[in-house]
């Protein structure tokens, strides 16, 4: 198990352009990605074709192709994997429906923390739609669900990427959950 230092030093060395650095970095990261993928995948519908090593491997591959990547440390670095994630989930549940007619999104109640269970009728879709309408208002209560919800990065380390405190972050992932909430469940008049 790798130490965030470490993988911090790592990713500062790949900033740098030091390709060796990313091949060190791979083995430290991945279970962590690999858990991520997992967790969201279970939550999918049974007859699920995206398996969670596809999922990571689009990640690397995503990543790799950044050509100056501005990595800041490990929470950035998870905090850019958890847009990631989101994007790749969010385009393949697209795909997915794509052709399907009518029936209305699921409503879904959003979890206080990442370690609790995420209900298997969330639907990524209306999730990315509120995010987007949610991110058109209030763009860091957008990148707090995200880092928090999809990268299950904590507090501390969002409001290191955010470059914000520990506080905002709270009370931000409180106001956004509950808001999304409402939104999810038809609260709010269009």
């Amino acid at each position: 198990m790798a130490t965030p230092g470490e993988v911090t030093e790592l990713l500062c060395r790949w900033r740098r352009g030091d390709q060796e650095a990313l091949n060190a970095l791979v083995p430290l990261v991945y279970e962590d990605l690999r858990r991520l993928a997992n967790y969201y995948l279970e939550r999918e519908s049974k007859a699920q074709t995206l398996q969670s090593t596809a999922l990571v491997h689009e990640v690397y591959l995503r990543m790799c192709k950044q050509e100056n990547p501005q990595w800041e440390g490990r929470a950035h670095f998870f905090a850019v994997a958890a847009m990631m994630i989101r994007r790749i989930l969010v385009d393949h549940a697209r795909r997915k429906s794509a052709g399907k007619r009518g029936g209305k999104f699921q409503p879904c109640e959003l979890d206080d923390s990442l370690v609790l269970p995420v209900p298997a009728s969330l639907d990524l879709l209306a999730l990315n739609e509120s995010l987007e309408e949610l991110g058109r208002f209030d763009p860091r209560k957008c990148r707090v669900v995200e880092m928090r919800f999809f990268g299950g990065l904590e507090a501390r380390d969002i409001a290191n990427v955010l470059g914000t405190t520990e506080a905002t972050v709270r009370r931000d992932w409180k106001i956004a959950r509950a808001w999304l909430y409402r939104r999810l469940q038809g609260g709010f008049v269009k």
